[in-house]
C-alpha cells in the first residue's frame, strides 16, 4: 500500500509539513514518487519516517539523522559506528527524561497544593501574603 504525506502525517501523528522535511532532507532513501511527482510512501518509507522523527525529538540534528540514513545505507560494515552514534543519543535521551520527570513532580507537587487548598485543607500557601517568617511553603511558588 502506498500513502500520500497527508495519509502518512495522519498515521504517524507528524504534521504534513514535518513528512515534506523530512523527505526533503534525504531521510527517507525509500521514497517514491508518482506520475506526477507526488511523494508515495510505502511501510518501509514510513519506517523510516518513524526513526529519523524519533532521532530528531532526541535532539539529534538532521545532519546527524542523515550521517546515520547513510550509514545505514552502507549496510553491516557501519554497525559499530551507528552503535555509537545511537549510544551518545540514548545518553541524551536519558538525560531528558529526568529532567521531564523532574518537572512532572513539581508539577504533581504543584497540583496537590491547589487541591487541597481547593479542598481547604490548608492555609493559601501560594500567597505570599500567607508566608511566614520561617515558613518552607514560601519556596514553593
Amino acid at each position: 500500500m502506498k500513502y500520500s504525506v497527508k495519509e502518512a502525517a495522519e498515521k504517524l501523528g507528524m504534521s504534513q509539513h514535518t513528512v515534506r522535511y523530512y523527505t526533503d532532507q534525504g531521510l527517507v532513501p525509500s521514497l517514491q514518487r508518482d506520475q506526477h511527482n507526488n511523494r508515495q510512501f510505502s511501510q518501509n518509507a514510513l519506517d523510516w519516517l518513524t526513526a529519523c522523527h524519533y532521532l530528531r525529538q532526541t535532539g539529534m540534528s538532521v545532519k546527524a539523522v542523515k550521517h546515520y540514513v547513510d550509514l545505514c545505507l552502507q549496510g553491516h560494515q557501519t554497525i559499530q559506528e551507528r552503535y555509537q552514534l545511537i549510544t551518545a543519543q540514548q545518553a541524551i535521551a536519558q538525560q531528558q527524561l529526568i529532567t521531564a520527570q523532574k518537572r512532572l513532580a513539581f508539577l504533581n507537587a504543584k497540583e496537590k497544593i491547589y487541591h487541597e487548598e481547593m479542598q481547604g485543607e490548608q492555609n493559601d500557601p501560594m500567597n505570599p501574603n500567607t508566608w511566614q517568617q520561617n515558613d518552607d511553603t514560601k519556596h514553593k511558588c
